[in-house]
């Protein structure tokens, strides 16, 4: 039986690159592929990656290695687009793969959302084989009683979010937030389910949408206050090592693993209505293709669907796609309301120039921010 080893190597673009090995000094040269990720999911693709090679191994007889690079979402897809080599994308936004697609890097069609070929229709669950949500990570006891959104305008709540400039995490944050407002601002016309609806008067609507604008901006202006990290794993280590805050916006799988390594000296709100994150996988085909690397990179996404796959997925505390095996681990997954960016934003070609873009809602409250210090 082959012995099995992993080297780690911390190299280019100060992203810290892992690369894992398996086989004992192959004659013929081993093959490697590079999954480019954001910044929460190193753990999980620490595990996975060693889950992958040994599947391969025992489908090919081929030994591979898989190089990991982790860090801020839209920074990561801007990388890619600059020139990293990733063969496969695992990153927080739809938006930021449409980033990758749209710099000609896919076949032809897949940056085409109205094509057949769209690179989310490739996969199951427009190619999200995990889903998490959006909560609130806070000190023990919770010394500051946050109990939702509304806590996070206080003066004395300080906020911890990453930047939503560069973290993927941070836009679904923000999104959450706006989502709550919004909800809140129709309370007494049905709130966000008769938004969904299409139920509200529309002036009532435009109105809703500028006291979420307000809300959301006044959150912002107090994580400011902060300082904001880049990513989302800056971010909770800005919380949990440093000290800074008293509510850190967070994925839920990162707030989870930020509760386990802390021998419970943080706890995790849970909103009563929050974001339905869905952070999407695709293969980059033309650096797949270049690289001769199409039958892996296109095997190494579609085996996170496999059961084997999806309880590491658990284990790693994301939610599973597959409902067996979420089923299983119900427990863990703390219920609440979800929305979806399709539901409240009209999905992330929408959101992305209307919130994210050059001339979106985040740039324009971010200068009326400074404008206010």
């Amino acid at each position: 039986m082959k012995k099995v080893f992993f080297a780690l190597v911390a190299a280019a673009f100060g992203l810290g690159l892992l690369t894992a090995y398996v086989g004992c000094a192959p004659k013929e040269k081993t093959r490697e592929i590079m999954n480019v990720s954001y910044d929460p999911t190193r753990e999980l693709y620490e595990d996975y990656n060693q889950l992958f090679i040994k599947h391969w191994l025992e489908k090919t007889g081929e030994t591979v290695a898989v190089e990991k690079s982790n860090g801020g979402s839209r920074g990561q897809a801007r990388a890619v687009v600059s020139g990293m080599d990733a063969d496969v994308v695992t990153l927080a936004l739809a938006s930021d793969v449409d980033l990758v697609a749209q710099a000609h890097l896919f076949s032809e069609g897949a940056e085409d959302p109205n094509s057949p070929n769209y690179w989310q229709k490739r996969l199951p669950n427009n190619s999200c084989p995990y889903v998490s949500t959006i909560v609130l990570l806070v000190r023990k006891g919770n010394p500051k009683n946050v109990k939702g959104w509304d806590d996070l305008l206080r003066d004395d709540v300080k906020v911890v979010t990453p930047n939503p400039n560069t973290s993927g995490g941070a836009c679904w944050n923000y999104l959450a937030i706006w989502g709550h407002a919004l909800d809140k601002a129709l309370a007494e016309d049905g709130g966000i389910d008769a938004f969904i609806a299409g139920t509200v008067p529309r002036e009532k609507v435009d109105a809703a949408q500028q006291a979420a604008y307000e809300f959301t901006k006044k959150v912002f202006k107090n994580a400011t206050r902060q300082g904001m990290q880049s990513g989302a794993r800056g971010a909770t280590d800005d919380f949990v090592k440093n000290g800074n805050g008293d509510a850190f916006i967070a994925w839920e799988n990162e707030a989870m693993l930020a509760k386990k390594y802390s021998n419970n000296e943080l706890e995790i709100v849970v909103p009563a209505l929050t974001i339905k994150a869905e952070p999407p996988v695709a293969v980059v085909d033309a650096v797949a293709d270049r690289k001769g690397n199409r039958d892996i990179a296109e095997e190494y996404l579609k085996f996170l669907y496999e059961p084997e796959a999806q309880e590491l997925i658990a284990k790693r505390f994301y939610r599973p796609s597959d409902p067996n095996v979420l089923e299983k681990h119900k427990s863990e997954f703390p219920e609440t309301k979800l929305f979806t960016i399709d539901e409240v934003f009209g999905g992330w070609f929408k959101a992305q120039e209307e919130h994210f873009g050059s001339t979106g809602f985040y740039d324009k409250m971010t200068l009326e921010i400074a404008q206010q210090q």
